[in-house]
């Protein structure tokens, strides 16, 4: 026997507001059904040949026609339209976490191509594990047997609707099946969402639409710094700065708000801890520790990506590959080497990583701004180039110099084991990315990192190289959010969700 909530029928919306609505309503009508029935289940009910099922909203959009009619300022988008006519469709989840994104994605979608949009319940049964409340741990509770009984009576995440087939351009829809709206499904959402929680260790409503990356704790420590003092200011443009365990501090004279209370110190720190500077308009800074490697890299992109920010940003070391550098110079990459291998099957070694104009300028401004030195002699100070990324970290000791020689060729002029996964993934995932790095030593020329010249070089680096990070992003939210979402990231027959 299948116990369901009450079956909601598709409706035709032309407002985006009542659309929203509509996928909240559906929603919240399913995660609260299953809630329930999880609660009865713990309790002890008898679900003895009972099969507890409740679906994702989905929403659809009919086109005839090639021709886009709106001559608004969102015809100018790389995103927001369908490429022709047809039946295009996506699930949804967490119309609360995504009420805006959702809300924009509907307006531009109906400006583009007028008509109606499609909201009903899909065949895509919700996850139980994807219905619990951010503290709600019920499942716990059960005995071996009763947790065993749970496959028999609920939906578990099934990871064969999870797989990356649209963001990788591999995805062959069968014969009646709708067309992609979103690069991601409702479960692919979800389960990056847990994820998130696990690896950052704090909410994924915490994140911001900017995202800083690190590979050292110094930069996160000043990072802190910099966000408590903000917290301290009854001027800044920042209202809460967020630490793992969602330990919330507010703006002063700001008041705490419901769940606050909540958060609290972990006893040690996750595999890679973000931390979160908030602006009202979710348009502040997000900074995560990836730590070293190439398998972190990817693996927080991966999941950061379904929370769709407008740029992410690799602040981090690198080894200097030329004579000319000096320790403390900076890199700004235009191009990067790939010998990380961790997205060599979902994206292949033949396709090109671009350089995006918008992200390049506000970094070079950045260094400009922060440093002082005029634009005209950044070369003093900044090396534009190849950035070489390898999964090796003991390169140095290979035979025969081949990795030496490899890198002369390419010309690279750094070498790090994160920069180019974050922006092959950001490529991938048509989120706009760029990397400035800072030279921490030259193994090719006879200066490895010591303790007492690095200890030195991270005082005298880190606090500048983020106080660039964070003016870059200052420059980019400054220069509008629609400017950074480039058309170099779209492919042929894109999503419409940007």
């Amino acid at each position: 026997m299948h116990k369901t909530p009450d079956f909601n029928a598709p409706l035709f919306f032309s407002d985006p507001v009542a659309a929203l609505a509509r996928v909240q309503q559906i929603y919240r009508q399913s995660i609260d059904f299953l809630r329930q029935s999880m609660h009865d289940f713990v309790d002890g009910g008898d679900f003895d040949g009972v099969r507890v099922r409740a679906c994702y909203p989905f929403v659809r959009l009919h086109t005839r026609s090639v021709t886009r009619q709106s001559e608004l300022p969102a015809g100018r988008l790389s995103y927001g339209f369908v490429a022709g006519p047809g039946r295009f469709e996506t699930t949804l989840t967490r119309p609360d976490l995504y009420a805006d994104y959702y809300l924009e994605q509907f307006r531009l979608l109906l400006a583009n191509h007028g008509g109606e949009l499609e909201v009903g319940t899909s065949t895509q049964p919700i996850p139980i594990h994807f219905s619990f409340a951010e503290h709600d741990h019920v499942e716990g509770q059960l005995d071996g047997a009763r947790r065993a009984l749970m496959r028999d009576v609920f939906d578990l995440p099934d990871l064969t609707v999870m797989d990356d087939g649209i963001a990788n351009g591999t995805h062959e829809p069968r014969p009646g099946e709708a067309q992609p709206l979103s690069l991601f499904t409702a479960p692919r959402v979800d389960y990056s969402l847990q994820r998130l929680r696990h690896y950052t260790g704090t909410s994924p409503e915490w994140f911001q639409n900017f995202v800083l990356f690190t590979n050292y704790q110094f930069y996160i420590d000043e990072f802190v710094r910099l966000g408590r003092a903000a917290m301290a200011d009854p001027d800044s443009e920042y209202v809460a700065f967020v630490e793992p365990g969602n330990v919330i501090t507010r703006r002063v004279g700001l008041a705490p708000q419901p769940g606050d209370e909540l958060g609290a110190e972990p006893p040690r720190l996750p595999q890679m801890p973000a931390y979160h500077l908030m602006r009202e308009d979710r348009s502040g800074i997000t900074m995560v520790n990836i730590g070293v490697g190439p398998a972190n890299a990817k693996t927080i992109t991966d999941h950061i990506a379904v929370l769709r920010p407008h740029a992410w940003l690799m602040l981090g070391h690198c080894a200097g590959l030329r004579n000319s550098q000096q320790l403390g110079d900076y890199v700004l990459a235009h191009a990067y080497v790939r010998e990380d291998h961790v997205l060599d099957e979902e994206l292949p070694l033949w396709v090109p990583i671009p350089a995006l104009a918008e992200i390049q300028l506000a970094l070079e401004a950045a260094v400009a701004d922060v440093t002082g030195v005029p634009p005209q002699e950044l070369k003093r100070i900044m090396r534009t180039g190849t950035v070489a990324s390898t999964d090796n970290r003991n390169w140095e000791l290979l035979p025969d110099n081949t990795p030496q020689r490899r890198f002369s060729q390419s010309r690279a002029v750094a070498l790090d084991m994160e920069s180019a996964t974050i922006a092959a993934n950001g490529f991938r995932f048509r989120v706009p990315y760029g990397t400035l790095l800072c030279v921490s030593d030259k193994p090719l020329h006879g200066e490895i990192k010591l303790p007492g010249m690095a200890n030195h070089f991270y005082r005298e680096r880190v606090d500048q190289h983020l106080r660039i990070g964070i003016r870059a992003v200052e420059l980019l939210r400054a220069g509008g959010v629609d400017q950074l979402h480039s058309r170099k990231l779209r492919s042929f027959a894109e999503v419409a969700f940007q």
